[in-house]
């Protein structure tokens, strides 16, 4: 079975930047070097590897990457600090 990873880093710019890929390791020394020059994080690094999650199926990685890009970012953070009973409380609102 293939692996997935889901992770977020946190840029330079203290944002956040929400990635898929099935090499994590190589996808953090793209991500470190700006191997792609026009990317989000090329111009914010130096990164850093704040949270991953590993699939078995990438169907559902892509899903859940889509799904945590939507994100506010406390709604993250709470991700990055394992505060998961807090995350359904952190979904945007809008009034």
């Amino acid at each position: 079975m293939k692996k997935s990873y889901v992770y977020i880093l946190k840029c330079a710019d203290d944002t956040y930047y929400t990635g898929v890929t099935s090499n994590l390791e190589q996808r953090l020394f793209q991500h470190s070097t700006g191997f792609y020059k026009n990317s989000y994080t090329s111009k914010r690094r130096p990164i850093t590897l704040m949270f991953y999650a590993e699939f078995t199926d990438i169907t559902i990685a892509i899903a859940k990457e889509k799904q945590v890009k939507k994100w506010s970012r406390a709604k993250k953070e709470a991700l990055i600090n394992g505060e998961f009973d807090s995350l359904i409380n952190l979904a945007k609102k809008k009034f």
